[in-house]
């Protein structure tokens, strides 16, 4: 429940400022390390920049994406997470790519819709997360998408501007 809270609280990116991308990444490791613990998950990342954002939004965003690389993860295999960042004209793209289940890419777009669930109930969790990554995006003057196959992992991907 708290989830649909927060994400009908999200407005406009009124704290922004610029902030360390890996400080956001790095509390959000930390907020996971039972999870991460616990399915033996391996989680990459080089040096990711500083950007104009809020500290708090973009920890969500990245603990949003590793819980459900987590969560949705192939049977018989530990997780592993590779999280990238390239600049490219007037943004930064951050890629968040797993080892996992994926998904049909039909499903792209539904995926970030509110309550969308591709495997129903008998996953736990609420069915925003995704929702709530894609409206901190467009508030922070960005875009998310993902790209996947079924059985060979998926990549979430979301833009920055570089101001």
């Amino acid at each position: 429940m708290s989830d649909i809270l927060a994400y009908s609280q999200l407005g406009g990116a009124q704290n922004t400022t610029v902030v360390p991308l890996q400080e956001s990444l790095e509390i959000a490791l930390t907020n996971l390390q039972g999870e991460i613990d616990a399915t033996g998950a391996l989680v990459n990342y080089g040096l990711l920049p500083p950007v104009k954002a809020d500290r708090s939004l973009m920890t969500l965003v990245f603990q949003n994406l590793i819980s459900n690389a987590l969560k949705f993860r192939r049977a018989g295999e530990p997780p592993h997470v590779q999280i990238e960042c390239r600049r490219t004209q007037g943004e930064w793209i951050v890629s968040c790519a797993d080892n996992g289940q994926g998904f049909e890419p039909q499903y792209g777009e539904q995926i970030f819709l509110p309550f969308k669930r591709l495997h129903g109930a008998e996953m736990a969790g609420s069915g925003i997360g995704l929702a709530t990554c894609k409206r901190i995006a467009e508030r922070l003057g960005g875009r998310i998408w993902a790209e996947a196959m079924p059985g060979k992992g998926a990549t979430f991907y979301f833009t920055l501007p570089d101001h």
